[in-house]
C-alpha cells in the first residue's frame, strides 16, 4: 500500500489545518490507521489513530481536544483536522498503517509509512 499525506503548510498559531491521507495500490478499510509525527531534532510520536469502522480514535495526551481524526473507508482516505495550532505542533506529519501488536500509542507499532507533509506554526 502506498499512502500519501498532504495538506500541510504554514499557519500562525491558534490557526487550522486539514491533512489528508490517501491510500493506493490496496484498501486501508481492513486497518487501523494513524497520524504521527516527527520535529526537527526529535524521534517521531505518535499523534492520533482510528480503527477501522472509525468508531474509535485514540490520541496523545499533546493534541488531545484539538485534534480530530477520521476516515472515509470508500475513499480509503484518512483526515487529521488540526485546530488550535501551536509551535510545539510543527513537525512532519505522516500516516500510517497500524501493523504491531502492540499499543497504538507507539509509533514503532506502525508500517507502510508514508510521504509526510510539513505543518509549520510559526507567526
Amino acid at each position: 500500500v502506498q499512502l500519501q499525506a498532504s495538506g500541510g503548510g504554514l499557519v500562525q498559531p491558534g490557526g487550522f489545518l486539514r491533512l489528508s491521507c490517501a491510500a493506493s495500490g490496496r484498501t486501508i478499510r481492513t486497518y487501523v490507521m494513524g497520524w504521527l509525527r516527527q520535529a526537527p531534532g526529535k524521534e517521531r510520536e505518535f499523534a492520533a489513530a482510528i480503527s477501522r469502522s472509525g468508531g474509535s480514535t485514540f490520541y496523545a495526551e499533546s493534541v488531545k481536544g484539538r485534534f480530530t481524526i477520521s476516515r472515509d473507508n470508500a475513499r480509503d482516505t484518512v483526515y487529521l483536522q488540526m485546530n488550535d495550532l501551536k509551535p510545539e505542533d510543527t513537525a512532519v506529519y505522516y500516516c500510517a498503517v497500524y501493523s504491531g501488536s502492540g499499543s497504538y500509542y507507539s509509533h514503532s507499532e506502525y508500517g507502510y509509512w508514508g510521504q509526510g507533509t510539513q505543518v509549520t506554526v510559526s507567526s
